[in-house]
């Protein structure tokens, strides 16, 4: 069972280190349950002013922040190391202290990088720049599941009321479906 002492632990390390730190793999469930023990501790009915609550629901409040401030860092770590990796092509560096969801953001980032500088060597190799589809605003009259586009890109889910600015041609089909009602003119 992690501990406020273990969050503030991590937070710490990381804070004071340039390197991503080892954190457990399961931390960030442990964190989880940690933060909704004490919620369910600092809901209880009782004295308000009781120095148990007001000390729990500090300690609550202080571990969120430690928290976002730990992963904060981390992104931040992240970032550095796919600029280096894209920069050196070193790309395994610190993966053994990320967690699977911060490798997977790694992998997606490097994955960017490459395709920016893919369309960058086109441009320099005197290729043409790729036209952006034109969008077109819409409002949801109906749920609607993630879906993807021909060109693999991942839009939704959507409730209804929702807007979202969709390239026109996937707009257009849930416009002739009366899926979605246009918000242009």
């Amino acid at each position: 069972m992690i501990t406020y002492k273990d969050i503030y632990e991590a937070a710490k390390k990381e804070r004071y280190s340039e390197k991503l730190q080892p954190i457990p793999k399961n931390f960030v469930k442990e964190v989880s349950k940690y933060l909704e023990e004490k919620k369910a501790a600092s809901s209880k009915e009782g004295d308000i002013f009781s120095d148990i609550l007001l000390k729990t629901k500090k300690q609550l409040e202080n571990a969120v922040t430690l928290f976002q401030e730990l992963l904060r860092r981390r992104r931040k770590k992240i970032l550095n190391l796919v600029l280096i990796a894209s920069e050196t092509g070193i790309s395994k560096q610190d993966f053994s202290n990320m967690l699977l969801v911060e490798k997977e953001l790694f992998e997606e980032f490097m994955k960017s990088i490459e395709s920016s500088d893919k369309k960058l060597n086109n441009l320099l190799n005197g290729g043409k720049e790729e036209e952006t589809p034109e969008n077109m605003l819409v409002v949801f009259l109906e749920d609607v599941n993630e879906f993807k586009s021909p060109e693999g890109e991942k839009f939704g889910p959507y409730t209804i009321g929702e807007f979202s600015n969709l390239p026109k041609q996937i707009a257009q089909i849930f416009l002739e479906d009366k899926v979605a009602e246009s918000m242009e003119k």
